[in-house]
């Protein structure tokens, strides 16, 4: 799916949609024999992927561990928020902005020895507007008009309406070799790391790929080691069983980790947004006044002290600051009881009504259940909670869009555009947004497109179209002998290449 865009602890992206791993450590030198395990990063996460193709609903944990590690783009979205050049040397963009002529670099090769082509190219991003895709980008690239390519070194990519945000939408694209075939267990990207074994369930190793066109790696590749439970994964840091932890989950672990002479910890920029998500389509969620009213009912920042303490941010709409067009709409719907017992009333629902919420079964989503449940009880409101696994949850709301509401974690970066998707799974269809965003992407420059965008994000938190309760941190944990890692994860991007061990 975001997805790259939803998240559990095992599916963030929209939603990573991932299944936890079993509890397991495994040495680097068992997976990579041939390398100094000295030079090996072993790193300890909950995100195993579910497969290990981006358009084949893997999960989180694929854009953590291959995403310009083992594939590279045309572009990349650095850990800064900006876009940057990869494997385009060149863009140039017609006068009209439909037509984009993109030449490739030299001297690229995949991990099969394979030189990079054109077709290449132009086949990767075939793959993901596919319609068997799960990308959740495969909309933001839906007008593509057609691909040619005139040489090896030439990939023209024709729009039916401009796109200001295709470089960055680009950057999702994994480049891959048209003659790899079925990638969902094995891989052929251009990265200067390559897959060197997956143990289902316990590991993923990589290795340093001797071939790589750019800078060589400041390390000797990686040991992915997959965790079911939080606690397993902290203990492995204390017990030196990794060096760093990709992203911990709960501040009550922080204090196991005080130590600055062993330990460092680092806290960046998250996009990962937890939210209450209505299904817009059905009664009584249809009604702006009856989402206004839930929303105001949910005290916010006593739900973010309680999950994270005096961590984490309150944003007030799907939009975290990293975006261009953030703005502070915390005060849209403030905690407030008895206006939310008012609306109600206005609604037609005085003695309040009862609604099942469809809650991903790993944490923090149970206790933010909870939370809304004895929330809501205060004005009326009576909430069944039904907790679901990842799969459940991708199959029935995601893809079925079966349920009244649900809680989710979403991660992607600059996903407003979800807003303007009336079939996408919370239904929420306001034209005059729809309008905005598309508006936004036809934009002649940025500032155009943030002033647009800027605009459907007030219009949307003015609407409640979902109930957005706060914005995880992005806290990395590592032993001291780490450095020069990533530390905002966006979309869960874990970039490998700058990271230094000393022995």
């Amino acid at each position: 799916m975001s997805h790259e865009t939803l998240a559990p602890p095992a599916m963030r992206t929209l939603f990573g949609i991932g299944l936890l791993a079993l509890t397991l450590s495994v040495a680097p030198s068992a997976l990579l024999a041939e390398t100094d395990p000295a030079a090996v990063l072993r790193i300890g996460s909950l995100y195993e992927p579910q497969n290990l193709d981006n358009t084949a609903g893997a999960g989180q944990g694929i854009n953590e561990a291959f995403n310009d590690n083992v594939y590279e783009a045309l572009f990349r979205l650095t850990d800064a928020g900006t876009v940057e050049p990869v494997l385009a040397a060149s863009h140039e963009v017609s006068e009209d902005g439909l037509t984009h002529t993109f030449t490739l670099k030299d001297g690229v090769t995949f991990h099969s020895g394979d030189p990079l082509t054109a077709a290449d190219v132009k086949y990767s991003i075939e793959r993901v507007v596919a319609e068997a895709s799960k990308s959740s980008r495969k909309r933001s690239l839906a007008n593509i008009a057609g691909i040619e390519t005139p040489d090896d070194k030439t990939v023209v990519v024709t729009l039916t309406s401009k796109s200001i945000s295709l470089p960055y939408n680009l950057s999702y694209v994994w480049v891959v070799n048209d003659a790899a075939g079925d990638i969902t267990a094995k891989e052929d990207g251009t990265g200067p790391y390559r897959l060197e074994d997956w143990a289902r369930g316990t590991a993923l190793s990589l290795t340093t790929f001797d071939g790589y066109w750019g800078e060589k790696p400041a390390n000797g590749g990686a040991v992915f080691s997959y965790f079911s439970e939080a606690a397993a994964l902290n203990n492995a840091l204390l017990t030196d069983a990794v060096d760093i932890i990709t992203s911990v989950q709960s501040p009550d672990a922080l204090s196991m980790f005080a130590d600055t002479s062993a330990f460092t910890i680092a806290e960046g920029k998250s996009t990962t947004k937890q939210l209450l998500a209505w299904n817009d389509r059905v009664a009584p969620f249809d009604n702006v006044k009856v989402r206004k009213a839930l929303a105001r009912a949910v005290d916010d920042k006593k739900l973010l002290e309680a999950i994270w303490g005096d961590r984490g941010t309150l944003i007030g709409s799907f939009v975290p600051p990293t975006d261009p067009w953030y703005v502070d709409l915390t005060g849209v719907d403030p905690y407030d009881p008895e206006s939310a017992k008012a609306l109600l009333a206005e609604a037609g629902l005085a003695d309040g009504f009862t609604f099942t919420l469809d809650t991903p079964n790993y944490d923090p989503h149970p206790i933010t259940a909870e939370f809304v449940k004895a929330e809501l009880a205060k004005i009326g409101v009576t909430v069944n909670i039904n907790i679901i696994t990842p799969n459940e949850w991708y199959e029935k709301i995601y893809q079925k869009h079966d349920f009244q509401a649900t809680l989710q974690e979403h991660v992607n970066h600059r996903d407003i555009v979800f807003y303007g998707n009336p079939d996408f799974y919370w239904g929420y269809n306001n034209p005059e947004v729809t309008k905005l965003i598309e508006e936004a992407e036809a934009s002649d420059t940025e500032a155009q497109q943030t002033e647009k965008l800027t605009e459907a994000n007030r219009i949307i938190a003015e609407d409640a179209a979902s109930n957005w309760f706060f914005l995880y941190p992005q806290i990395v944990v590592s032993t001291v002998k780490v450095t020069g890692y990533p530390v905002n994860g966006l979309n869960a991007q874990f970039f490998l290449r700058g990271i230094q061990k000393a022995s």
